[in-house]
């Protein structure tokens, strides 16, 4: 639908960097497909959190903002164990509906994208009350609960992974299997940049270790990181995101091993040529960190977060790129500091990287996701738009 001689198209997503991430590299993707084209692209999120500054920030090809206008939304968790906060979420995620639905009137999009997460919710209920098309896209290897609701209000749901069909089987009509979107600049990296950034001689005498635990950081890798801080310096340089607010505290090294240890609390808009610049990956498995290093075809030694507070999606992705011998896998009890150094040693010799490399490249889809999601759309918007 047109606003303002503008074809509208909404997205909405957030809650945690992994909903937002993505959804924006659909976003840059839409600006390249509708270069010619007169868009408004709105992005409905959580009001409190990091959801509108990491928007608001963004920007797309040559300095474009991604989003034009953001509208916070009051926003519920929807959870699946005790909490007190489940009796006032519920009138949250009431206020979230009504505030959506009186933002995607205002705007009339064409078509809503979800990326996921618990704000995403009410705006595509919203968005079925007002007959607007709505398509939602999974990350992970298992649908999350949101997008198990929001498959109700879906016209197409978007999956990353061709196995994740077997759970959507009642709603296999829907599915369309695209990859895990990307940030376009994951696909043109500069490895130059990446050693440069990190202070690193352009041949290295040892394998770069990239160690990652989101913007917070992960317990269990910086202690284990920490433990096995001399023995990891001998064998590689280790790039060190220990993650913000954390209260990490960095490891003591003998004098001669300072040089191989190199701790941020954070990198972001270098990440990409820092992840080229690297070797061996050290991570979590969110979905859009493993998808990145994918793109990157970076051998990865995988620490899924498990246990209570988690539905197991990390030990389902982790899995997955284990099956297909695209990365090795320490889960729960067993990331101990000899499954570690086990699993690293085995990455020392170049030839098991460059076989992990080449199976993390054969998981990768002939099209980038980003691109394939945001032509679904563009071509929803523009068909419904010229009605």
């Amino acid at each position: 639908m047109k606003k303002n001689n503008k074809i509208v198209i909404a997205l909405t997503g957030g809650g945690t960097g992994g909903h937002i991430y993505p959804g924006l590299a659909v976003a840059d993707e839409l600006r390249t497909l509708c270069a010619d084209k007169e868009i408004k692209l709105i992005w409905i999120g959580c009001s409190k959190g990091m959801d509108r500054t990491i928007v608001e920030k963004n920007c797309g090809p040559d300095s474009v903002p991604s989003i034009d206008k953001f509208y916070g939304i009051p926003s519920g968790k929807l959870r699946r164990y005790f909490s007190f906060k489940n009796v006032t979420d519920p009138f949250k995620i009431m206020m979230g509906c009504i505030c959506s639905f009186f933002i995607l009137l205002k705007n009339r999009p064409a078509v809503l994208f979800s990326k996921g997460g618990f704000v995403s919710v009410p705006p595509c209920f919203a968005a079925k009350i007002l007959g607007i098309p709505v398509f939602t896209h999974e990350c992970d290897y298992t649908p999350g609960l949101a997008n198990r609701i929001n498959s109700r209000f879906a016209k197409k749901l978007l999956v990353s992974y061709e196995e994740t069909k077997k759970y959507l089987a009642s709603k296999s009509d829907k599915v369309v299997v695209t990859g895990n979107p990307v940030r376009p600049v994951f696909y043109n990296t500069d490895l130059a940049l990446g050693k440069q950034f990190l202070g690193l001689p352009a041949k290295s005498k040892k394998p770069v270790l990239l160690v990652m635990g989101g913007s917070l950081g992960a317990k269990q890798i910086n202690d284990l990181v920490s433990e096995n801080i001399s023995w990891l310096c001998q064998n590689f340089y280790v790039v060190h995101q220990t993650g913000q607010k954390n209260g990490f505290v960095e490891p003591e090294l003998d004098e001669k091993l300072k040089d191989y240890y190199k701790p941020y609390p954070f990198i972001y808009n270098e990440m990409p040529h820092v992840i080229a610049a690297s070797d061996v990956v050290l991570s979590r498995a969110g979905a859009n960190s493993l998808w990145e290093c994918a793109v990157l075809t970076k051998p990865m030694v995988l620490i899924p977060l498990c246990g209570a507070g988690t539905r197991g999606d990390q030990v389902d992705n982790a899995e997955f790129f284990a099956s297909k011998d695209a990365a090795i896998v320490l889960t729960g009890k067993n990331a101990t500091s000899s499954a570690l150094k086990n699993a690293l040693e085995s990455m020392l010799d170049k030839k098991n990287r460059t076989a992990f490399s080449k199976e993390c490249k054969a998981i990768l889809p002939a099209d980038r996701p980003a691109y394939k999601i945001a032509k679904i759309i563009f071509d929803q918007a523009f068909s419904e738009g010229s009605n």
